[in-house]
């Protein structure tokens, strides 16, 4: 087996119960929008592949907001196939520097690889798929779908993002449709294009539902 295919089979064993917005199948869709991101780039498909792949294994909102163990648990399972070093600290750059963190939080480390990465991560996030993650995630925490009485919170710090537990239609706000103006490639930025538009298209259907209009 090939290292990409070692690799698939550990995220699959490490993800198995994972919550249903972050699981296995959340990595593959990664994966797939990487692959079709990195053919319009100059960019080292090695690193974007492994980088899709373990971008998750260890998401620290899963793990006691332990931003290392995503890290640790990476480097292991590299060093176990030999990659190279310099391979394996591009791969942890990576997983370091996706995260969306409140949008107040600077890259401190620059690629195209992380550009590709992080754009298949965040086309995630967005359209049918971004809807129903962000639902699925707020029931997994009990949240409440919607409540007009919160609004939401456009200056969070990155400690506030992690520890909020606003209604999930905030969300929306917070993350979901900032997303497009953030993408990094123009693949991303096409397909967000069109993400981002289903999603204001829902958020009017549901605002007329609630309101009895619709």
């Amino acid at each position: 087996m090939t290292l990409i295919d070692n690799t698939i089979q550990f995220v699959k064993q490490q993800l198995h119960d994972a919550e249903g917005g972050h699981d296995w199948f959340h990595i593959e869709r990664v994966y797939k929008n990487a692959l079709l991101i990195a053919k319009g780039e100059t960019c080292d498909l090695t690193v974007v592949q492994l980088g899709a792949l373990l971008h998750d294994i260890a998401d620290s909102k899963f793990h006691g907001g332990d931003e290392q163990i995503g890290p640790k648990t990476a480097r292991t399972f590299l060093e176990s196939q030999g990659v190279s070093e310099e391979v394996i600290l591009h791969v942890i750059a990576i997983i370091e520097n996706i995260s969306f963190k409140g949008g107040n939080f600077e890259k401190k480390f620059t690629s195209t690889e992380l550009d590709i990465v992080q754009d298949a991560d965040r086309l995630d996030a967005l359209g049918a798929i971004g809807i129903a993650r962000t639902f699925n995630y707020g029931g997994f925490k009990n949240r409440p779908l919607y409540n007009p009485e919160i609004q939401p919170n456009l200056t969070m710090s990155k400690e506030e993002y992690k520890n909020s537990a606003a209604p999930t239609l905030n969300h929306f706000y917070e993350k979901l449709l900032l997303l497009k103006d953030k993408m990094n490639t123009e693949t991303g930025k096409q397909i967000a294009e069109q993400r981002h538009a289903y999603m204001e298209g829902f958020l009017a259907q549901f605002y007329g539902e609630w309101n009895g209009e619709l």
